[in-house]
Formats: structure tokens, C-alpha cells, sequence
């Protein structure tokens, strides 16, 4: 798997987690609270901040359609429709978001449902594209991403193997080379039985490609064990308040809950470290101080021959280690030696072969 390129960052195994904060509709229309969104997500340390990019039309025509939601801690049921309608950004307004994702230093992204989205995306020179979930089967869209030539993610919410695997080949045959899975359980919020975090290494083996995980579920644990499973980018809904109207809200991350993912992420990403087997730098002060060497179990005189009762295991670990014990006993001394000295072959007379 190749790294993948995100402004000024490399996404993929060996780089830091990528760490998105998913203002989504957040914003619920407003241009300044989302201004003020993406200031708190930078503070926090987000890499990125993510919109949606939408009109409402692109998916949605029938207006009876309900949505039921909690909010502001009330159950709440209201019109799809005028739900997405309120939070609808304009082109001026994906503008003004893009340059002030810019100015406080994190990589703007954003979700499309057309090609025109799409489009819009590229003229803003958005570094990353993203799929969601509910678009994974719209094939054609997912074509005119690849076509930009920019990395694109495609999140699997509700998906089987089978329609991810058909969404990954139009990518790739539109073109595509750069393409991150994105592990998701549309379920919101998602309860812990449902997040299922074997999927990441078992969707990256199937794919080959670099797999993320976008975290609807309550705290951070789960997007910290999808880090430990190789999770190379975190998406998690946020806000700056819990209790403001809409329904992402409650179970989105604020400030100070976004900057502690922060912070436990790139401590385990040290924790992680790497796979091959031995001791550490910092190990080999233990491996001279604290393993046994074979010492003289009591003093012991010039021409002793020794057996196992003349030989005990002390610290430091500078000598024969206790393996050599078999070597050592019917060994003769050379010279005297005191009780506690740490063998060392040249106090033995040579014995022949």
C-alpha cells in the first residue's frame, strides 16, 4: 500500500493517524458557527475539517418523509427534507469555509451527491474527496471522483463485501489509484456491539488499500482501538456544544474531547511502535542489570572442580548467563575465588577437546 497525500500530510501505514473532525450539518446553516467550529477543531489538533456539500434535491424528493432524532436531550421528529434543506451550504458559503479551513491551518474536505459537487470540490483545490456511506452504491458518482485524479475516501456503512467490492473497481476503473476504505456502522449513535473493529485490518487485506474508521459511537475508545487495528485516518462528528439543536449533536465530540483523541491517539501510535522482536533501546540497561550471570555460590579454593552446588544465579547479567551452567560444572580452577564472584571462562583451567 502506497502512502497517500492530503495537503500537507501523508496518509497510510507508517504516517501519523489522519484525524478528521465531522462537522457534517453541525453547523445547521450558519456560516459563523461553522467558522467557529473550525477554529475549536484546529485548536483541538484536527488535521481536517469536513462539511457536506449537498442540495437537498440530489436525494430526497419525497417530502413526507420523517426523521426521528434526539435533540438538545428531547426526542424530535421532523421532515427529512427541511432537516437537510436548513443546513444546505451555498457555493459562497463552501468558499468561505474552504478559506478559513486555510487560514486556521486544517485540510478542508467535504461530502458531494452530485457531479456538480464534485466539480465545485475541485475548483475550491480540495485535497480529498469523500463518498459516504449512503453513497457507496452510486457508482457513477464514485466514476467522477476517480476522474478528478484526487485521493477519494469511501466510507462502508451498511455495505456488504459484494458492493464494496463493485464500488472499489468503478474507482479504479474510472481511473482512481488513490482510494481509502473507510470502516463506518451507520447507526447513530452506534452502540459498542455494532462497531466491529476487526473490520479494518480484514477490509485493507481484502482491498489493499489503506483503511480509516469513522467513529459514531459515545467517547473515544473505539476510534483509539481502531488505531491500534491500523486505522490510518479517524472521522469523528463534532461540535462545540452538545446541547445545541440538530441531530448529530449529542453524540458528537466537542473541543476538549476531540483534543483528548488527540492526544491518546498519537501517544498510542508511540505505544504501537513496530513489529519485530527484540529488545528495545531503552531495554539494554536491563539486560546488563537486572539478568542473572552464574556467580560461586560460596568461596571456593585454587583446582576446585565444579559441581551444580558450587553455582547460583545473581544480578548483574555481565557474566555466563544461567544456560552456561552445563558448561561450567567439572570445570577446574585456576585460582581461588570468593563467594559471589561471577564466573568468567578465564578462571578455568583449558580443558582438552
Amino acid at each position: 500500500m502506497t502512502s497517500i497525500r492530503a495537503g500537507n500530510y501523508l496518509l497510510g501505514a507508517g504516517h501519523p493517524c489522519f484525524l478528521v473532525a465531522e462537522v457534517g450539518i453541525n453547523h445547521n446553516g450558519d456560516l459563523g458557527l461553522a467558522r467557529r467550529m473550525i477554529e475549536a477543531a484546529a485548536e483541538a489538533g484536527a488535521n481536517c475539517v469536513k462539511f457536506q456539500n449537498y442540495e437537498t434535491g440530489d436525494f430526497i424528493s419525497d417530502r413526507s418523509l420523517q426523521f426521528d432524532y434526539t435533540s438538545q436531550g428531547r426526542p424530535v421528529r421532523e421532515s427529512q427534507y427541511d432537516l437537510f434543506k436548513r443546513c444546505e451550504l451555498s457555493r459562497s458559503d463552501l468558499r468561505a469555509i474552504q478559506e478559513h479551513c486555510l487560514k486556521c491551518g486544517v485540510v478542508f474536505q467535504s461530502t458531494p451527491t452530485s457531479e456538480a459537487g464534485v466539480q465545485a470540490l475541485v475548483e475550491l483545490g480540495s485535497p480529498l474527496l469523500k463518498n459516504g456511506s449512503d453513497y457507496l452504491v452510486h457508482l457513477s458518482l464514485i466514476g467522477a471522483m476517480a476522474r478528478t485524479g484526487l485521493p477519494t475516501v469511501l466510507s462502508t456503512g451498511m455495505a456488504t463485501v459484494g458492493e464494496i467490492d463493485e464500488a472499489v473497481r468503478a474507482f479504479h476503473g474510472a481511473g482512481g489509484k488513490e482510494l481509502i476504505l473507510l470502516h463506518c456502522t451507520s447507526s447513530y449513535p452506534t452502540p459498542a456491539a455494532d462497531v466491529h473493529l476487526r473490520k479494518i485490518p480484514a477490509l485493507a487485506a481484502a482491498f489493499g488499500c489503506p483503511v480509516g474508521f469513522s467513529d459514531h459511537t459515545f467517547g473515544v475508545t473505539a476510534a483509539l482501538g481502531a488505531v491500534a487495528f491500523g486505522a490510518c485516518l479517524i472521522e469523528k462528528h463534532f461540535t462545540i456544544d452538545r446541547n445545541l439543536p440538530g441531530p448529530d449533536h449529542h453524540f458528537s465530540s466537542d473541543a476538549g474531547e476531540f483534543r483528548q483523541l488527540v492526544e491518546n491517539v498519537r501517544h498510542l501510535e508511540a505505544c504501537v511502535g513496530e513489529a519485530a522482536i527484540g529488545p528495545t533501546p531503552t531495554e539494554e540497561f536491563g539486560r546488563e542489570n537486572f539478568r542473572l550471570s552464574c556467580v560461586a555460590a560460596g568461596s571456593l579454593p585454587r583446582g576446585h572442580v565444579l559441581a551444580a552446588s558450587d553455582i547460583a544465579f545473581r544480578r548483574p547479567g555481565t557474566g555466563l548467563p544461567p544456560k552456561a551452567i552445563d558448561w561450567l560444572v567439572g570445570r577446574i580452577l585456576l585460582n581461588p575465588i570468593d563467594a559471589g564472584a561471577v564466573f568468567d571462562p578465564g578462571h578455568f583451567v583449558t580443558m582438552p577437546v
